[in-house]
């Protein structure tokens, strides 16, 4: 394509994710209209958030958003803009010469809706999107702080980046409640990606809080089970599940819990979406467990684990006495956080016994073991970003004494 050309009717090669093929054709010349006009086919998937880039230099083409799914299905053509950084969306005319009809988007945001009706359009946006549940609440939750902050429910066209410092310096020096550096680098970021969505909407000209820096935040490092505590640990359990002392039940489920978090490093959200069907034993020398997601964006983090020979020995006694028939752990994960505290108690640990502390010594004896790094962040379900706050700490965990 020329600049000087106002359409082209040759399809324009692009290069895609590899989910779909997609060919589309140019109808504008995007460097006068600062546009660029695609023509998508009915097939082409709604929910794809890949950018396809035509050979056009510096010319891109953004395929729908996800929220519009609902809006736009029955759509038979489509034609999407993206016209410096707002993007609208026109139908395709049935008639040679008869101009593209706007697509309305259905939303009644504008610069001066209040901030309640703005928070109730992001809230549906992330369960669109299917974040977890947890990370809407916390999202959710942090502008609720900011509203009750700001009282009165304002437009959002005048929160602006000195409304934002003050909140921000609010929460953590005036608000009368404390705000660690974890929570206040998570409330920035939820701020960050609100008034971030609300201009690319185009409800905003401008992000107010695209300003704001991120602070680093030095967390402590993690607590980890010493090896002679492990052996307390597993002493502890071993006995509840022979029923020692005598006048007790014998209980496994104490054993199975501590080794299985041991040797795979699971999250507490894993471990209770264990399914009895999610655990190979096709090879009793070599069990495998399965971790599976159910939500299409989580399945990066699914992998299978070794799972030492012992624990199916475990297994079979913990099914004969708890009788499980779908799920690992029929209980809520709170009554597994007691199962932990018990046995923290009983082998005299200080610190408690969590889910979390035995993630980390798990990562901590598989480093320490020189396992490959890529491998230890796909073993613990990481990506790149959170590995590369995760590989530091194990590296100081790992350091010998001064």
């Amino acid at each position: 394509m020329q600049n000087g050309d106002t359409s082209s009717d040759k399809p324009v090669p692009i290069e895609t994710s590899g989910q779909m093929e997609v060919r589309p054709t140019l109808t504008a010349n995007p460097f006068e209209m600062g546009a660029l006009y695609v023509r998508l086919p009915s097939t082409c998937p709604l929910y794809s958030k890949e950018d396809l880039t035509a050979s056009a230099p510096q010319v891109a083409v953004t395929l729908f958003d996800k929220t519009l799914k609902e809006d736009y299905n029955n759509l038979g053509m489509r034609i999407m803009r993206k016209e410096f950084g707002r993007m609208t969306i026109e139908q395709l005319s049935l008639f040679p010469g008869e101009a593209p009809q706007t697509v309305s988007q259905r939303t009644d945001l504008v610069a001066t809706s209040p901030l309640s009706t703005a928070m109730d359009r992001f809230r549906a946006h992330l369960v669109n999107q299917e974040y977890a549940e947890n990370t809407v609440k916390s999202f959710m939750g942090d502008l609720g702080i900011l509203s009750r902050y700001l009282a009165n429910d304002p437009p959002v066209n005048q929160i602006s980046i000195k409304t934002l410092q003050n909140f921000l310096h609010w929460l953590q020096h005036d608000r009368g409640k404390p705000c660690s550096p974890k929570s206040y680098a998570r409330r920035l970021t939820t701020l960050k990606v609100f008034f971030a969505w609300l201009a690319e909407q185009g409800v905003l000209p401008a992000d107010p809080a695209a300003p704001l820096v991120h602070k680093p935040v030095h967390t402590p490092l993690p607590r980890v089970l010493y090896d002679e505590q492990i052996e307390q640990v597993l002493a502890i359990t071993r006995q509840m599940m022979a029923g020692s002392p005598p006048e007790e039940e014998p209980d496994p489920r104490p054993h199975l819990l501590v080794t299985l978090l041991l040797h795979t490093g699971i999250k507490k959200q894993e471990c209770m979406g264990i399914q009895l069907a999610h655990i190979d034993t096709s090879n009793p020398a070599a069990p495998v467990l399965n971790i599976r997601y159910d939500k299409p964006r989580m399945h990066y983090k699914e992998r299978r684990l070794r799972l030492p020979a012992d624990w199916l020995r475990t297994l079979q006694q913990y099914r004969q006495i708890y009788e499980p028939q779908d799920h690992l752990f029929p209980c809520t994960a709170r009554n597994l956080e007691y199962v932990l505290a018990n046995v923290a108690q009983k082998a005299g640990l200080s610190d408690g016994l969590s889910f979390e502390m035995l993630r980390w010594t798990c990562a901590l004896h598989d480093f320490q073991r020189r396992m490959d790094p890529d491998r230890l962040r796909r073993k613990l379900g990481l990506s790149q970003m959170s590995w590369r706050e995760t590989e530091p700490k194990l590296v100081k965990l790992a350091e010998p004494p001064l």
